[in-house]
């Protein structure tokens, strides 16, 4: 794991980060419905492959990659790993994997699979051990789809990105699947979260 401590004096956006961590502590979230109709069409799994575009975008973007460390530093990951959940249906619970990425999709749906193999069962909260600290949050509720998903968080010190999928259908012809991104205003501005949707969406049209 390898971060970068935000030199404070020289980073231009200082005073917009003060301002949204001290006087108006602040996260939005920002709900989609992103067009994954070549996936559908390829026959791909969508949760694995959607982990595998969230990540990547993630990675292409430095405001997606901070974070305030224990020791009160904030810092810039090199790059995420996503944690992700699995559902239990004899249960009605879920549980926390985390899955090493990897630019090369084969190669890393192949450490999902593994992940799934080894850990899958385990009713854990976090089934897997070693989350690392650079990691990022990813889940997906395939019951229902949504116009608007929201997460209420107390902690306004948590700056790193949560990801929410629903279920896709189809409209217009099209396979249309809801993401909600949810970002601290702190270092993250609505241009930044638009110019992530639209690298998604791109990377989905490509991969």
């Amino acid at each position: 794991m390898n971060y970068t401590v935000i030199d404070m004096d020289a980073w231009p956006r200082r005073e917009r980060y003060e301002h949204y961590m001290r006087a108006v502590p602040c996260t939005y979230s920002m709900t989609v419905k992103l067009d994954i109709t070549s996936l559908r069409r390829r026959g791909l799994r969508i949760y694995p492959a959607m982990l595998h575009l969230i990540t990547g975008e993630v990675n292409r973007h430095e405001q997606f990659r901070m974070a305030l460390r224990e020791s009160g530093e904030l810092v810039l990951y090199e790059r995420m790993e996503p944690c992700y959940t699995v559902f239990h249906k004899e249960t009605g619970t879920f549980s926390n994997l985390w899955t090493e990425y990897c630019e090369d999709y084969p190669l890393f749906l192949g450490r999902y699979e593994e992940d799934l193999r080894r850990y899958g069962q385990s009713e854990a909260f976090m089934a897997k051990p070693g989350l690392p600290e650079n990691s990022f949050t990813v889940s997906m509720l395939p019951w229902a789809s949504f116009e608007g998903f929201n997460l209420n968080t107390t902690d306004f010190t948590y700056l790193i990105p949560i990801f929410t999928m629903g279920r896709f259908y189809t409209e217009g012809g099209r396979i249309r699947l809801p993401l909600a991104v949810q970002v601290h205003h702190a270092v993250c501005d609505g241009y930044h979260t638009c110019l992530f949707i639209d690298g998604l969406q791109n990377a989905i049209d490509s991969l």
